[in-house]
């Protein structure tokens, strides 16, 4: 029987150069569901990240993803079930649109119909034109190279998204219809999420569940109405009466 949680973390703490960035951070992600790391720069929203695909390990604690630690080896196949978007898309600026988003299909061997599938369904979930395909990143708008990253990170049909301030970078009403677009793919396709943001209005719009981080520690980890409407210190309340 498949765990509920796609995701988890117990108490793990990660350390460089001898300053801790992630102290004794405790999560849990149910499968399907969005979970927002909300924390200002330098709080370690990124390395948790970093630790859940794999890049980093951490020195204390246990992650487990998709059921079971993180592999020391073939870690390959297992980032192949995690989709990861970023600020600013960070399109390959020498390859069309379309060769960006489905580099890893190809990587992977699957077929040109279920390629040509797969990219034609994604650009019609994200809102995307069709002759957006042939143009090259600097060609569209922000807004677009946005979405294709989103495509991008959804083209293997992943179990787990993580995404890394990946709309910041778009002007707020670009912002709003990007977010529609995600909500209905996640929830046609079930894809787990972990959003990194330091936009608490955001995290209040996406996500099922709030994670605050402040100084690498967990100041509240709870489901989104609870942290709107019982924060747990004077930081989250802060967080919570400036943003909202």
């Amino acid at each position: 029987m498949a765990s509920a949680d796609v995701l988890r973390l117990d108490g793990v703490g990660k350390a460089f150069d001898a300053r801790d960035v992630l102290v004794d951070v405790s999560l849990a992600v149910r499968r399907g569901a969005t979970t927002a790391v909300v924390g200002e720069s330098g709080s370690g929203k990124t390395t948790l990240l970093q630790l859940i695909n794999g890049l980093l390990r951490p020195d204390h604690g246990r992650v487990e993803v998709f059921g079971g630690p993180v592999p020391e080896a073939g870690a390959e196949h297992f980032r192949r079930r995690i989709g990861y978007a970023v600020q600013g898309a960070a399109l390959f600026p020498h390859l069309t649109c379309r060769a960006n988003v489905v580099l890893l299909a190809q990587l992977q061997g699957w077929a040109a119909a279920d390629i040509e599938q797969r990219f034609s369904q994604l650009l019609a979930d994200m809102g995307l034109a069709a002759d957006v395909a042939e143009r090259y990143p600097h060609e569209v708008s922000g807004g677009q190279q946005q979405r294709l990253g989103l495509c991008r990170a959804l083209m293997l049909k992943p179990e787990l998204m993580l995404l890394d301030e990946p709309f910041s970078a778009v002007d707020p009403i670009t912002r709003v219809g990007i977010y529609e677009e995600f909500e209905r793919v996640r929830a046609a396709s079930g894809v787990s999420s972990v959003l990194v943001t330091h936009d608490m209005r955001e995290a209040v719009r996406l996500a099922d569940q709030i994670l605050i981080l402040r100084e690498g520690r967990v100041a509240q980890c709870a489901p989104t109405e609870e942290v709107v409407s019982a924060p747990a210190d004077d930081y989250v309340e802060m967080l919570v009466r400036k943003q909202l």
